[in-house]
């Protein structure tokens, strides 16, 4: 009798280790999904932060800056600029990365309509929105008036990769001043030369 004592008690003694051993177990469990959940959710972090990135320097390096300083024959020099050719102005735009706040020198000043653009690119990719600014001689077939807000016109301008010969929907229309300007962009320190184009609402003196 005293032996059958013995070995339950021996059982319940086992039987207890093993059930500790097992909420043991399970207590560690939600410790290591927790950890590998936390590990995941900072890796999509850093994907989405490098895709980002990655995103950025593709569109800054898809816009051309510097062009030749090539004009259409018919586009009409402003006679009484208010920033005239060879004068500085402050420009407050930005359309371009490394634009707003630079101190541009006047290149070109012309008197013209112009338009922002919403057009999908040649080359393929993602529709471009509210691009600024194409002028009314980079149209194809433009005649002496100016295109409307909802025009479907066809681009003669190369300011971005796969805007020549693009379609595009006119966004805004303005009869202005445009100038062509060169600058130090603000975030690389690259000279930009002859950039097309900033309008006059976009500059002010430099004090």
């Amino acid at each position: 009798m005293k032996n059958k004592k013995l070995l339950i008690g021996f059982f319940s003694l086992m039987l207890a280790f093993v059930l500790t051993a097992c909420a043991g177990n399970d207590e560690t469990t939600p410790k290591d999904n927790k950890g590998t959940e936390s590990e995941s959710n900072e890796n999509m972090d850093l994907n989405e932060e490098a895709s980002d990135s990655a995103e950025e320097g593709m569109d800054h390096l898809e816009m051309n800056h510097s062009s030749s300083g090539e004009v259409p024959e018919d586009l009409k020099v402003a006679e009484n600029a208010t920033y005239p050719v060879g004068s500085e102005a402050v420009m407050h735009a930005n359309h371009m990365k490394g634009m707003d706040g630079a101190t541009a020198t006047i290149t070109g000043a012309f008197e013209t309509t112009v338009y922002a653009v919403s057009y999908t690119p040649t080359t393929g990719g993602e529709p471009v929105e509210n691009h600024k600014w194409v002028i009314h001689e980079e149209i194809e077939n433009a005649g002496e008036k100016p295109f409307e807000v909802g025009d479907e016109v066809v681009l003669n301008a190369d300011h971005m990769e796969g805007m020549d010969g693009a379609t595009a929907t006119i966004d805004s229309a303005e009869p202005t001043t445009i100038y062509m300007v060169s600058y130090t962009d603000t975030e690389t320190g690259k000279e930009v030369e002859n950039h097309k184009w900033v309008t006059e609402a976009e500059l002010s003196p430099v004090e």
